[in-house]
């Protein structure tokens, strides 16, 4: 499958719009963005291999990580969702929209510090 930027970018809207509210409103200060495959560098700091289908990253602190006493972010927090990953694996808009819609559930898990259980409750398991 392979949509052009604007349908893509669609699809992500359209997927964000389907994620739960309590989940949804935490991400006000997240900036989610698309590229189309993880840098190098993104892949060496997450410890995958080279030609690790990446579907998403969250890039920054996490909430429990974090201290009142520490210094402000340098740079927001950032989910990246990678485009050619995903539109490999689907054969659907359908079924794209519910892998970014996981991805950026789970991406946002990671800056809230929610743990797998409750992901399960919500139907991302």
């Amino acid at each position: 499958m392979k949509l052009n930027q604007n349908e893509f970018d669609r699809a992500v809207r359209r997927a964000y719009g389907r994620i739960p509210a309590e989940i949804r409103e935490r991400m006000a200060d997240v900036v989610v963005t698309v590229k189309k495959r993880p840098t190098r560098e993104m892949l060496e700091e997450m410890g995958y291999p080279p030609d690790e289908p990446l579907l998403g990253l969250y890039w920054g602190a996490s909430l429990p990580e974090r201290s009142f006493f520490a210094p402000p972010p340098l740079h927001p927090d950032t989910i990246y969702i990678f485009r050619e990953p995903l539109e490999e694996m689907c054969g659907s808009i359908a079924e794209l929209e519910r892998e970014i819609e996981i991805t950026l559930v789970h991406e946002v898990a990671h800056f809230l510090g929610i743990d797998e259980e409750r992901l399960e409750e919500l139907g991302y398991g």
